[in-house]
């Protein structure tokens, strides 16, 4: 089977999802072509740019394929644009919403206007999160098939087993509004350890910072599933994150992390800290989640269900 995979970039959120899998099909014998195009590294024009030279190109490319899997909205013009028998667009989050936050307004507005059209054009829609899916049923009523995105541990052997440091919490995310990394720097004064924020470094250093901490925090305003709460379950780190977008549906409140609103500071304060004073508790949330993602999360669980939504897709 010969799949094309068109992202914005190949790291990250919803780009180092299309990576893994990729790597993952290959080795069961599929042949996955990853399409890079370049963009203009604007904030506003980013998204634009890659949208439409990420279309030239494709159009430029002679190669039929049996699937084109499409990640995230900008790259559905490519998607639509390849020479494929079905086309595949994944979601990871309400993207008017991401928009909206990350952007303006003006922008979300001509999304919403936009959206519904272009989400027309795959054959299927996939997202990682049940809650995206319920969005978009209950908003356009389309239906997406919910394919969770794996963890691949394998990718662990090349994370040395750094010491801890004692009442270290870290950040993995983004630098940016709807992070609610604001938050987190506005009550560092009230939490008894050290933040340390992980915004602009590989992905490797983000993994052996997180390691050695002694607790992952997620302040964010709004979320899919954060792949590093499944890379903090199996390096068996607590989590303290807001109960927004998808991540309820992976944290289970006092018994795989503790679970508080959105935009409340002190309780996200007070449960960091409950969390650092509490070893006996710690170590109780951090073996539920272990045992959680090891069962329903890994490479090994969910890519026979990638491979069987493709042949599936290519039957119908």
């Amino acid at each position: 089977m010969k799949l094309l995979f068109i992202a914005p970039r190949y790291t990250g959120g919803i780009g180092g999802h299309a990576a893994r899998i990729a790597r993952k099909l290959r080795k069961q014998g599929f042949d996955v072509r990853l399409m890079h195009a370049p963009h203009i590294p604007i904030k506003n024009l980013k998204n634009p740019s890659f949208a439409i030279l990420s279309t030239l190109k494709v159009k430029m490319d002679k190669e039929k394929y049996d699937i084109v899997h499409a990640f995230n909205v900008p790259s559905t013009f490519a998607m639509r644009a390849a020479k494929a028998k079905k086309k595949v667009l994944s979601v990871h989050g309400v993207y008017a919403d991401q928009v909206g936050k990350i952007h303006s307004t003006t922008i979300k507005k001509m999304v919403d206007i936009a959206e519904p059209n272009m989400l027309k054009w795959p054959d299927k829609i996939t997202t990682d999160s049940k809650a995206v899916q319920k969005a978009y049923k209950e908003k356009l009523g389309f239906d997406f098939e919910y394919l969770p995105a794996p963890l691949d541990t394998s990718l662990f052997k090349d994370i040395p087993d750094v010491p801890k440091i004692e009442n270290q919490i870290a950040y993995v995310g983004r630098d940016s509004f709807e992070k609610g990394i604001d938050i987190l720097l506005s009550i560092e004064s009230q939490i008894k350890g050290k933040v340390v924020y992980c915004t602009d470094i590989s992905w490797k250093e983000a993994m052996m910072t997180l390691r050695a901490s002694s607790l992952l925090v997620i302040p964010s305003r709004m979320e899919s599933i954060p792949q590093v709460i499944k890379e903090a379950y199996y390096f068996k780190i607590p989590i303290v994150a807001t109960n927004v977008g998808g991540i309820p549906e992976i944290i289970t409140n006092n018994v795989t992390g503790i679970l508080v609103p959105p935009n409340e500071p002190k309780k996200l304060a007070d449960a960091i800290n409950q969390i650092l004073e509490n070893k006996e508790f710690a170590k109780k949330l951090t073996d539920a989640g272990y045992e959680y993602v090891m069962k329903n999360f890994t490479c090994d669980v969910l890519i026979p269900k990638y491979v069987t939504f493709y042949e599936n897709l290519l039957k119908n």
